[in-house]
């Protein structure tokens, strides 16, 4: 594990530095700062603009495709800068970070020439048809299908848990154009318009209100025969390469996230007296632990990625079971911490009652108007599902034993 950072890494930082400084709203990052809901709005419109006029969206993309084409290590200095000020990078997770690399590394030439300036200049926004109610963690189950008509692929099938769908322009889907090849054989990866006749969402409401995942269901829906991305047939080991993008370049930076909601539990704990208590003392000190495990593990990370010493599949498994886990107990030891206060809707009221309602939190659902939650108490649903997505707790485990360990394959249970 190297943690030196090169000199013209260091140099790359206080251009990164100077540029936040000149180009943040002033006092952004202090104590006290805040903006109204119409500040928020306007800033919020006019920050994509900036980054992408200043070159920090997909920076790591190449020039001749409107990207920076920034080192490995470039990426991580400018994570860590927007992460240390808590700036706002453009927030659209399956464009930049998903389909765009997919498409810069398999795509055709004409494919990157659509895509990709509308991509960076959020023209067009993504969502992610992969899993389906009978293929999640073993995707190849798959049955959407994609029948060549002509120039046009015509698709029928379904999809579920998919994230944003009610505002996507495009998804990037997988479907079996082969069904009598074998089962990781015969599937391609399209990208298809989602405001068309033949494809409709149905979004799946969650306890709070909210409904950011959906079922997309296409019935004779088409797109272009040359929208599919690495060839026909060849869509498993695209998707792959979906999959394991970004991982290096958020090595350093996936822990903060964590960080920020132990140090608002710890602050609960401390509001209801809480540390007194062994127990209590106990759960966050083995919190505080596992928070610096995940530190240092983005440092291995990071450092297999630069060295190229293909510990990918280790890492990312293990990283994702000892993470998600992490979470679960944590949010757990949180709601144990505020005991039947844990149970009021603490987003609607005053933030002093509950240090957890003073955390914002990207990655977590918060509440509607009518089901107000805290950011912690956010977390606390969504950790629930984490330990499923992104391949379940049980898959990683087959993976660390079959691809690290090197032992036998489960075996598979007889049908019938």
């Amino acid at each position: 594990m190297d943690l030196t950072y090169p000199p013209e890494a260091e140099a790359f930082r206080l251009e990164i530095r100077a540029w936040l400084e000149a180009n943040l709203p002033e006092g952004w990052g202090t104590p006290g700062f805040s903006m109204d809901q119409g500040e928020r709005k306007a800033f919020n419109r006019d920050w994509v603009r900036t980054l992408h006029e200043g070159g920090w969206i997909c920076a790591s993309w190449p020039s001749e495709y409107g990207g920076r084409g920034l080192s490995l290590i470039e990426q991580v200095v400018l994570n860590e800068e927007f992460a240390r000020l808590d700036a706002p990078m453009r927030a659209d997770f399956f464009g930049d970070t998903l389909v765009g690399p997919t498409i810069l590394q398999w795509g055709t030439e004409e494919q990157k020439m659509e895509f990709i300036p509308q991509i960076l200049s959020g023209a067009i926004s993504w969502c992610q048809g992969f899993s389906e109610p009978d293929a999640g963690s073993d995707l190849a189950s798959l049955k959407t299908t994609a029948v060549l008509d002509g120039d046009e692929w015509v698709i029928s099938g379904q999809k579920v848990w998919t994230t944003q769908a009610q505002f996507a322009d495009y998804i990037f889907l997988l479907a079996r154009t082969d069904p009598s090849a074998p089962k990781h054989r015969g599937i391609s990866y399209l990208l298809v318009p989602m405001k068309q006749p033949g494809v409709e969402v149905r979004p799946i409401k969650q306890i709070d209100g909210s409904a950011e995942f959906n079922e997309v269901f296409f019935d004779n829906a088409r797109c272009p025969r040359q929208n599919v991305v690495g060839g026909v047939h060849d869509g498993w080991k695209v998707a792959m390469t979906t999959l394991g993008f970004e991982r290096g370049a958020s090595s350093t930076t996936g822990h903060r996230r964590f960080q920020k909601e132990f140090d608002a539990i710890v602050a609960a704990a401390r509001s209801g007296g809480r540390t007194r208590d062994a127990a209590v003392r106990q759960g966050l000190a083995r919190a505080w632990s596992k928070v610096k495990i995940m530190q240092i593990n983005g440092y291995r990370s990071l450092t297999d990625a630069l060295y190229g010493t293909h510990h990918a599949a280790a890492l990312g498994a293990t990283h994702k079971i000892f993470w998600s886990e992490y979470h679960r107990e944590t949010m757990n030891l949180y709601i144990d911490i505020m005991g039947m206060h844990g149970q009021v809707l603490g987003g609607g009221g005053d933030p002093d009652d509950d240090p957890g309602a003073k955390v914002p939190d990207a990655t977590a659902r918060r509440g509607t108007a009518s089901y107000p939650v805290s950011g912690l108490q956010a977390s606390f649903f969504f950790s629930r599902s984490e330990t499923i997505w992104g391949g379940t707790a049980e898959i990683q485990r087959n993976i660390v034993g079959e691809r690290v360990l090197g032992l036998p394959k489960e075996p598979k249970l007889p049908v019938g």
